[in-house]
């Protein structure tokens, strides 16, 4: 018998013939004898419309009023999903965030997880209980429900795995795993068997959206096993894992494809210590998020600093700099919303010299033109233009022998 943490995405529970479906299997798994978390969020669409509805009334919406909002989604998926399972004669318990009391901090929309109290859990899966609990939301210090953020589903399922020290945390969504990357690029990609913290986080973080990336930390933090699997067809899946559990690593394990990016370019300002600070410090402050950056010094001992950030942030920033460039005694102030970011993910990268030469090599031949270049221990990012995205992908996944049968 084993504790198992099960999560389902909205997709997963968008009808109530797919929830009637998820109910079948969990009943399936209650039979053979295991004790099952149901992470859920809400039914697919619905928190958009919940969403469109807020600002419809008030735009923007009051940040603590609107995660008031959100979190009905949630509710509605879990009392529905415990009355399918208690008609199978499946004994079965809702819980909001509330209810388990999963504490966060105050950053309403954007909540983090502060402790679980998974004692009331605990005592209802003694007594046979199947749990279902709302995904995406908490409460914080002073009883204010809070949200997670985007993907906090993925969240709480990995931490109330952490919290009741489950031996497996399952991620059920419309893939049935992690792919060497997007099959609607390459449809020759090929499903991982296992990838590692490490590499999961790299592929989240740079493009792949099976999973939510601070789900990825949380599960790496705490050692938790995971699994993504299909709601729609049977099959084992992709185990992510540490890379003590990795028998032999491969060399690499996925190309990614980032269309969200763009890039920024302050010319001509003085190459002195502080400029860096001096351009990125007002870009932090309005909160946006700085990727990839590149400077180069000119003989005539001006600068140019480069750096990319998301695609929505692009007019924020590019005003930013525009407003801040005559402190900064720049020349110009360009940008270029039409870039894209490939990237190479792998923890074989470590003990292999070359990866980066064949990689550079491989997308010259393709007449792809490299505008930035980043690095790690376990990944190689490009910058190119949006219009060979997809050749570039294809063009590494094919040199690097990531094709073939699963």
């Amino acid at each position: 018998m084993s504790l198992i943490v099960q999560k389902y995405g909205g997709t997963s529970v968008g009808s109530v013939e797919r929830i009637q479906a998820v109910a079948e299997r969990v009943a399936r798994e209650h039979a053979a004898g295991h004790q099952l978390v149901v992470v859920v969020s809400a039914m697919s669409g619905e928190t958009d419309r919940l969403l469109g509805l807020a600002k419809a009334i008030q735009n923007p919406p009051s940040p603590r009023e609107l995660d008031s909002v959100l979190s009905t989604g949630e509710q509605v998926t879990i009392g529905l999903l415990a009355m399918a399972l208690e008609a199978r004669g499946v004994p079965a318990r809702s819980y909001t965030g509330a209810q388990v009391r999963i504490l966060t901090d105050s950053a309403f929309n954007k909540a983090r997880i502060e402790a679980i109290d998974a004692a009331p859990i605990a005592s209802d899966l003694a007594a046979g209980k199947v749990v279902v609990v709302a995904g995406f939301q908490g409460v914080d210090k002073d009883g204010n429900i809070t949200t997670l953020g985007r993907g906090g589903s993925d969240t709480t399922g990995v931490a109330l795995a952490a919290a009741l020290k489950a031996d497996e945390c399952q991620i059920y969504t419309d893939v049935d795993g992690v792919y060497t990357t997007d099959p609607r690029i390459v449809p020759e990609a090929r499903r991982l068997d296992r990838i590692t913290y490490e590499e999961m986080l790299e592929m989240a973080s740079l493009g792949a959206k099976v999973l939510q990336i601070r789900s990825v930390e949380f599960a790496s933090k705490y050692q938790v096993t995971l699994r993504v699997l299909s709601s729609f067809k049977d099959g084992a899946g992709t185990l992510i894992t540490t890379e003590e559990n990795i028998m032999e690593a491969a060399l690499i394990s996925g190309v990614t494809l980032n269309r969200d990016e763009a890039k920024l370019t302050v010319l001509g300002v003085p190459d002195r210590p502080g400029i860096a600070s001096a351009i990125l410090g007002p870009v932090a402050d309005a909160n946006i998020e700085v990727d990839m950056i590149v400077q180069n010094v000119a003989a005539d001992g001006s600068a140019d600093f480069t750096f990319t950030v998301h695609r929505n942030d692009f007019d924020r920033a590019f005003a930013i700099l525009e407003t801040s460039a005559a402190t900064l005694k720049a020349r110009q102030v360009t940008g270029d919303r039409k870039i894209v970011k490939v990237s190479l993910v792998g923890v074989g990268m470590r003990s292999h010299a070359g990866i980066a030469s064949r990689a550079f090599r491989v997308l010259a031949d393709e007449g792809i033109n490299i505008k930035m270049i980043s690095t790690s221990e376990i990944k190689i990012s490009v910058v190119v233009d949006d219009k060979y995205g997809e050749l570039a992908v294809r063009a590494l996944h094919a040199e690097f022998g990531l094709a073939g049968e699963a």
